[in-house]
C-alpha cells in the first residue's frame, strides 16, 4: 500500500513538471512582431558570439547596430552583412567613445528607439592566482568587463526605454562560482549584480533585462595558446619569493592542466549562446537568465548552489596542489 501511494505520488508530480516543460515551451516560443522595424546595438563584434549574433541577427531581417573595436572588423563585418547593418567604432572602455556611439545610434532610431542593446564585449586575461596580479590588472579588466557594460547601457538607456525594450548582458556562469583568482569572475560577479538592479528598476517601464552565463566554449577569450602566454607572463614578473611558495613544479602542472581542462570542457557550438541572446531579444517572454553549454547547466550552475564548504572542499580538492616550502 505505501509503494503504491508512493508510486502515485511521483507520478502526479511527474506529470506536473512535464506540464510546466510544456507550458514553458509554448510561453518562450512567442516572438515579438515587426522585426525589420527594430533596432539592436550589439558590442564586441569584431569575432566571437558578437559577430555571429550580429550575422544572425541581420539575417532574420532586424536593423543591427554593430559595435567594432576594430577598423578591419567593421569592414569584415560589412562584407558579410546586408544594408541594415551599421557598424560604429566602439571601445566601451572609453567614455567618450561610448558617448560618440550612442550620438550615432540616437540619430538612426529616431522616435522609434532601440529595441535592444547586447552588452558583449569583453576580455579575459590577465588570469591567475590573485597574489600574482596587481591592482592595474584588475583596472583594466573591470573597465571593459563591468564598466563597459555600465557605461553603454546608461548611454542608450533613454532609448530602451523609448522602445520599452531589452538590455541583454552577457556575463558568465562564473559570475555565480568563482573557480580562479584574477579580475574575471569580480568583473562578471558585478555584471550579475548590475543586470538584477537594473532589471528591477526598469520593469515598471515594461524593459526587459537578461542575463546570458556561458560556461566554456571555443572563442579568443578560452584560447589555450593566448592563456598559457598569459600565465607565463605573470610568472616571468613574479618576485623569487612568490615562485618559491608556489613550488619549481607548480608552472609546469598548471600548463598541463590548463590543456586537458579546456580540452574536455570546452563546446565548439558558439550557436548554443548565440540562439540565447536571439531569445532575450526576439521572445515576447524572455528568461531572465539563460545558462547556454553543458557543463554550466550540469555542473557549474549545481555546483554554485551547493553550500559553500562543499564548493570550496571540491574546488580545492581539483585545484592544482601547491608545494608549501617550510619556513
Amino acid at each position: 500500500m505505501y509503494f503504491l501511494l508512493l508510486r502515485k505520488m511521483f507520478l502526479y508530480v511527474l506529470g506536473l513538471v512535464a506540464l510546466c516543460f510544456v507550458y514553458r515551451w509554448f510561453k518562450e516560443s512567442k516572438r515579438v512582431p515587426n522585426k525589420d522595424d527594430k533596432y539592436v546595438y550589439i558590442t564586441g563584434c569584431d569575432s566571437g558570439f558578437g559577430n555571429l549574433l550580429a550575422r544572425h541577427l541581420d539575417q532574420l531581417g532586424y536593423r543591427v547596430i554593430a559595435g567594432c573595436y576594430t577598423e578591419k572588423g567593421e569592414d569584415e563585418l560589412k562584407k558579410v552583412s546586408s544594408d541594415r547593418l551599421t557598424t560604429v567604432p566602439l571601445d566601451v572602455s572609453d567614455s567618450e567613445s561610448v558617448s560618440k556611439a550612442a550620438a550615432v545610434i540616437k540619430t538612426l532610431v529616431g522616435q522609434k528607439g532601440l529595441w535592444a542593446v547586447v552588452n558583449n564585449a569583453g576580455v579575459s586575461l590577465p588570469s591567475g592566482p590573485t597574489d600574482w596580479l596587481t591592482i592595474e590588472d584588475y583596472k583594466g579588466m573591470l573597465s571593459v568587463n563591468l564598466c563597459g557594460v555600465i557605461d553603454t547601457t546608461l548611454s542608450v538607456l533613454p532609448l530602451i526605454k523609448m522602445a520599452r525594450g531589452r538590455v541583454v548582458n552577457v556575463s558568465s556562469v562564473f559570475g555565480r562560482i568563482s573557480l580562479f583568482g584574477g579580475p574575471y569572475c569580480v568583473s562578471k560577479y558585478g555584471v550579475e549584480a548590475f543586470s538584477d538592479s537594473l532589471r528591477l528598476s526598469m520593469a515598471p517601464f515594461g524593459v526587459k533585462v537578461a542575463c546570458i552565463e556561458p560556461g566554456f566554449f571555443k572563442t579568443n577569450v578560452t584560447d589555450t595558446v593566448m592563456v598559457r602566454k598569459n600565465v607565463m607572463k605573470l610568472w616571468d614578473r613574479l618576485p623569487q619569493n612568490v615562485k618559491d611558495d608556489y613550488g619549481t613544479d607548480f608552472l609546469k602542472l598548471s600548463l598541463a592542466k590548463l590543456d586537458e581542462r579546456f580540452r574536455l570542457l570546452s563546446d565548439g557550438d558558439l550557436m548554443k549562446v548565440v540562439s540565447c541572446m536571439e531569445h532575450a531579444i526576439s521572445a515576447v517572454h524572455p528568461r531572465t537568465r539563460y545558462s547556454p553549454g553543458w557543463d554550466a547547466k550540469f555542473f557549474w550552475l549545481p555546483l554554485s548552489y551547493m553550500p559553500t564548504c562543499i564548493s570550496d572542499t571540491f574546488l580545492i580538492k581539483n585545484s592544482f596542489k601547491l608545494k608549501i616550502q617550510s619556513q
